[in-house]
């Protein structure tokens, strides 16, 4: 790296001050760090303020013509540079309509059959069995599950409340009753877990800046703590605090991939599948898709309405005209 007054050291900190103050998730400062040492390190290491639309466009290009990047991934690294220029350096983007962004290619969602939700739940156990299901019985998206506090499971009204949404919307969803007393012994083991933390002198959750300062005392009540929990303390770097955090998705992922081919079914399902199976499935079973929208935190209705296509499909479309021959 670029080292020296204007060296990329110091540099990436200030993105990572920045994207702080911008609260922008854990998982985005890394990916915009990411992508800007990157960026950095394929012009020679040459500082950003000495490139711009030419060197950010050739970028891409590679991104796109040598690495076949998908066209979301490239994306995010225009998005991590744009940031750097216009929210760190303070750059005037002069070029910036000269850059054209990737076109996301519009896909029908790969749901699964009731019958195949069924093989898959049936494969799996244990807290990765209970993650499964609520995402299947929610419609939650993965990191929304495995960032559930405690205090937002509201057994008496039989639903969750989603906090910081994608968007940074809150929502409520259906508590599943099946999931009831599953949740109810995840609940206690975290609160357990959380006890012996406290004990051995940690036992504080991470909060959001605005939260930890306003309740200084939050982070270590039971209803902030994670429904999920990590099996170890691990240390934040965001801070350097070691404290206990929720899960890794890649549980969950691994545990559904591993499910998937244990029940024989071929479709390339991930813990997203499940999500699109709940919408497709609530709009079979006859629910509206504004409540349906509601439910998965959409903004804009189109993005709900690509389950009606998922529909149009088979025995609930069009008939094929093979089958209207005689004989057929």
């Amino acid at each position: 790296m670029v080292t020296g007054a204007r060296g990329s050291p110091r540099l990436l900190d200030l993105v990572r001050a920045r994207c702080r103050v911008r609260h922008l998730s854990i998982r985005t400062e890394h990916a915009y760090v990411g992508w800007i040492r990157r960026f950095i390190l394929a012009n020679g290491k040459r500082h950003p303020r000495d490139m711009g639309g030419a060197e950010v466009t050739a970028f891409l290009t590679v991104l796109a013509m040598r690495h076949r990047v998908a066209a979301g991934t490239q994306n995010q690294a225009l998005a991590a540079l744009l940031f750097l220029y216009r929210d760190v350096l303070g750059v005037e983007l002069p070029w910036m309509d000269a850059v054209v962004r990737a076109k996301r290619p519009r896909r029908v969602p790969v749901v699964l059959a009731v019958e195949e939700v069924l093989r898959l739940l049936r494969a799996m156990e244990g807290r990765t069995g209970l993650l499964a299901g609520l995402l299947y019985g929610t419609g939650m998206r993965l990191m929304e599950a495995l960032r559930l506090r405690i205090k937002d499971v509201d057994f008496v009204q039989h639903q969750i409340i989603v906090r910081e949404g994608k968007g940074g919307k809150d929502r409520h969803v259906p508590l599943p009753e099946r999931l009831t007393d599953a949740l109810h012994e995840e609940i206690a083991r975290a609160l357990q877990l959380h006890e012996d933390d406290l004990r051995a002198g940690h036992g504080a959750v991470w909060l959001p800046d605005a939260l930890a300062r306003k309740y200084p005392n939050a982070a270590r009540e039971r209803g902030w703590q994670n429904v999920f929990p990590a099996q170890r303390l691990s240390r934040d770097p965001r801070d350097g605090v070691m404290r206990r955090h929720h899960l890794d998705e890649s549980v969950l992922q691994r545990a559904v991939r591993s499910a998937r081919l244990r029940a024989g079914i071929v479709k390339p399902a991930s813990c997203h599948t499940l999500r699109h199976s709940f919408a497709t499935h609530l709009l079979e079973a006859g629910q509206d898709i504004r409540t349906i929208q509601q439910l998965l935190g959409h903004k804009d209705l189109s993005t709900t309405q690509i389950y009606t296509h998922v529909l149009n499909r088979g025995v609930l479309g069009v008939r094929s005209p093979l089958d209207r021959l005689p004989g057929a």
